[in-house]
């Protein structure tokens, strides 16, 4: 498991209306995609004294989080991530979950049988309290390239919500919008190179990188 470059952005509407219009004709869409777009939904966890949101907002270098994800609703496929970020490049590990085995999270209950994240997490939890925190929203756009093993990302409508008990409900109406109205997130991830057609297509020169985190930003607004 490899570190990966992550560049972000903040983009309009229009924006990305012109980036999916020039990206459509040479990549495909992610496995996930059955239309415009797909809903990804994330309950991430923190510990006492929210560690990872501050290492977050103070830019700390070395730093991961543990979050539990699934997919357009899909209850029968869920899991359990570790995102690491070092010097600006990121990586992820992975288990699945069972639905009974996020709801024992949702309570306070934490299981080490299915493998070394649990385990993990249950350390964490023990040690300092890790434990869910708020629920992340958004509807993605993505598309992928093999060579470089390229993925851009239009990440939009992000919402939260800090009930996390709600976190396997059907009803999306709980989450709240959290960022300007037209305002959007757009994530360009590689591995050891871009190619130059991608680069000229999506014209990152003329874009304002930024260093932001989804977690953090739905902690701060909904705080």
């Amino acid at each position: 498991m490899e570190y990966r470059h992550e560049l972000k952005f903040m983009v309009s509407d229009l924006t990305i209306e012109k980036l999916r219009y020039r990206l459509a004709p040479f990549m495909e869409n992610d496995e996930h995609q059955q239309g415009d777009f797909y809903t990804i939904r994330s309950l991430y966890f923190d510990d006492y004294f929210d560690s990872c949101l501050g290492e977050n907002l103070a830019g700390t270098d070395d730093r991961f989080k543990y979050r539990i994800r699934f997919y357009r609703g899909n209850l029968d496929y869920i899991n359990l991530e570790k995102k690491y970020k070092k010097r600006g490049m990121t990586k992820k590990e992975s288990e699945s979950l069972d639905i009974n085995q996020v709801k024992s999270y949702l309570a306070g209950g934490y299981d080490e049988t299915n493998g070394r994240l649990t385990t993990e997490l249950l350390a964490a939890n023990l040690k300092s309290g890790m434990q869910p925190k708020c629920i992340v929203e958004y509807d993605r756009c993505a598309f992928v390239e093999p060579a470089g093993n390229v993925r851009i990302t239009f990440d939009m409508n992000l919402r939260g919500s800090t009930e996390v008990e709600r976190f396997l409900d059907n009803d999306v109406e709980f989450a709240l919008p959290v960022m300007n109205p037209g305002m959007h997130i757009l994530e360009v991830k590689y591995d050891e190179f871009l190619p130059r057609h991608i680069l000229q297509l999506v014209d990152i020169n003329n874009l304002q990188r930024q260093s932001f985190s989804k977690y953090a930003i739905v902690r701060e607004v909904l705080s």
